[in-house]
């Protein structure tokens, strides 16, 4: 496929070809400037059998959830006087005698609480909330608090659990309430969305946490689907209802789009400009990763930025398949979201495709491709 001088085709024939190696059945990629205008790519099919990809299909996001949902309202709840020195163990007295109580709220959000990367916590005790603070309370740490950066999901289900007690509801209400709904992303963005909403399928069975469980020595099943609900790839979240703060979220390329956005710098509809600096900012300098909060930073080594992004650039990945990046110098986002775990749970690497799209992606925008609206090619 030629490119037409401009970059599109490129894009377009980069995921044809990821495509036909198995990545994924199918992407759907965006990229947009926050002046307006931009493109987006539909490739491939939302799952093996189904219907072609199309720009109001959602994917299961993953952990676009932790900078989306989790550090947004985290953001939110600073406006109302949370301190994010608080030590954990002050704000969840149920971890208070735990490794990890005197992990201040920040570096939960930074990764560096020394929680572990993964531990099923409803393998662990009681699928509930009581039960994961419970199970959290006996994970093993990594080292001291603040050593090292770790990507952790179980720091994050601890900031949830957080967020949830200040706010006095569920993740998905709050999100809801304070984010989806100001900015008119009710219909494109959130938790466990009703059967029925067109959405890329993900596993068939729960193959990826099966073997985990195994490597492990537990036994049990992962949690179940919902029922009358989509259901996340993540079990951790399932044991919750499909609400989660290091996971759940399902969303469309738009969407994500539009959220990543308001951390630009300046802030957005929503986000101030203090809070766009404070999320982004590196708060884990001379540590293995740069991390903001909930955001990596593209001066974290072989991420998935690319040499196209300058290093302060901030992005995530979802283990799904999705991700997206903000260049905060061009004021342009890239998201490409896909479902490499469909239909066996298989895990390719999906780093050297997404170090690609953001080059010609980016590229397609600075040379004022799709500058009057945001269309499909």
């Amino acid at each position: 496929m030629s490119d037409g001088g401009d970059g599109i085709g490129a894009v377009g024939a980069l995921l044809e070809r990821a495509v036909r190696a198995g990545m994924a059945p199918g992407f759907v990629a965006l990229a947009a400037r926050a002046d307006g205008g931009g493109l987006t790519w539909c490739v491939g099919h939302a799952g093996v059998g189904l219907e072609a990809t199309h720009a109001e299909l959602r994917y299961d996001l993953a952990s676009l959830t932790k900078p989306f949902a989790t550090a947004t309202l985290l953001l939110l709840a600073r406006r109302d006087g949370l301190d994010l020195e608080a030590p954990l163990g002050e704000v969840l007295p149920e971890l208070a005698g735990s490794p990890f109580a005197t992990a201040r709220l920040w570096q939960c959000a930074s990764h560096c609480a020394s929680f572990p990367a993964w531990a099923p916590l409803y393998a662990l005790g009681e699928r509930s909330p009581d039960g994961y603070l419970a199970s959290l309370a006996r994970l093993e740490p990594n080292g001291p608090v603040g050593s090292k950066v770790e990507y952790s999901c179980p720091g994050f289900v601890a900031l949830g659990l957080v967020l949830e007690r200040l706010g006095g509801a569920d993740l998905g209400t709050l999100f809801g309430e304070l984010v989806t709904d100001p900015l008119g992303l009710t219909d494109e963005l959130g938790y466990a969305p009703p059967t029925g909403t067109p959405v890329a399928p993900g596993e068939r069975e729960w193959f990826v946490e099966r073997a985990l469980l195994a490597q492990l020595g537990l036994g049990g099943e992962p949690p179940a689907p919902l029922t009358g609900l989509v259901s996340c790839g993540d079990g951790n979240t399932r044991g919750l209802g499909g609400i989660g703060a290091n996971a759940g979220l399902f969303g469309t390329a738009g969407a994500v789009a539009a959220l990543a956005l308001e951390f630009l710098p300046g802030g957005g509809e929503l986000l101030t400009a203090d809070e766009a600096a404070v999320a982004t900012r590196n708060w884990t300098p001379g540590l293995e990763q740069a991390r903001g909060l909930g955001w990596q930073l593209a001066a974290t080594p072989d991420c998935s930025a690319g040499p196209a992004l300058p290093g302060h650039a901030f992005g995530h990945t979802g283990f799904s398949g999705t991700a997206v990046w903000v260049d905060p110098d061009a004021r342009l986002v890239l998201v490409l979201l896909g479902n490499r775990l469909h239909p066996g749970g298989r895990q390719p690497d999906l780093h050297p495709l997404r170090r690609r799209y953001n080059a010609l992606a980016s590229r397609c925008l600075r040379v004022g491709v799709g500058a009057d609206s945001i269309r499909t090619v």
